[in-house]
């Protein structure tokens, strides 16, 4: 399959500072800034600069960020499911996990999450994939947001809906484990049938042992 990486940037101005979207970005690049000290969520920030050059090395991985000159103050990752997760068992070619996004705490008002993921998906670069995100409630930042668990799951369909990720149903026993969970999903238009099917296979795991 090919992995579609047409490099594309946007400009957003904020007091009289140029933020830049760019991407998908080269580990060479990535390795040549600065995460912000506030991006510590999955790990510390040099930890997760250097987990960013690894997805960005993979045939399929994507890394978009969003950066204040030589400060990356936001990313979003894409790559294949984990080999230890159920989602991998099909071992499908044009199956992407949407794996994280994180924003600076003080830059979030600046609506950096959706242009980050409209450009992932801009001119088509998605089209031959099916991309889908495990939302699972225990990793959300309720605290500092000060949301319930069902207010910010709304924030989050509304997040991926910016690029039309709607939410499916499933079986998994991990998703199913706590009503706020979800699966959200989209589908490009040039994905074939049988993908489809497969991945409705994936969805529905307990079905094919009943």
């Amino acid at each position: 399959m090919e992995h579609k990486k047409l490099y594309l940037s946007k400009s957003l101005q904020w007091k009289n500072k140029e933020i830049v979207v760019e991407g998908p970005v080269l580990t060479e690049m990535l390795h040549e800034l600065r995460m912000h000290e506030d991006l510590k969520t999955f790990r510390q920030p040099k930890d997760q600069q250097r987990a960013l050059e690894e997805i960005a090395s993979l045939p399929e991985g994507r890394i978009i960020l969003a950066r204040d000159s030589e400060m990356v103050i936001g990313y979003v990752t894409f790559h294949y499911p984990d080999e230890r997760e159920p989602w991998s068992q099909g071992n499908m070619v044009d199956l992407i996990e949407f794996g994280a996004i994180e924003v600076v705490k003080t830059n979030r008002f600046l609506g950096l999450g959706k242009e980050m993921l409209r450009l992932s998906f801009a001119n088509d670069q998605m089209e031959n994939a099916i991309v889908f995100a495990t939302e699972y409630y225990r990793y959300w930042d309720l605290h500092n947001n000060k949301l319930s668990v069902w207010e910010y799951r709304k924030m989050t369909e509304n997040l991926l809906g910016c690029v039309d990720m709607i939410r499916y149903d499933t079986d998994d026993s991990e998703i199913c484990s706590h009503p706020a969970n979800c699966l959200m999903v989209r589908i490009g238009k040039q994905v074939p049938s049988t993908s489809i099917e497969q991945f409705d296979r994936l969805r529905f795991r307990k079905l094919l042992f009943e």
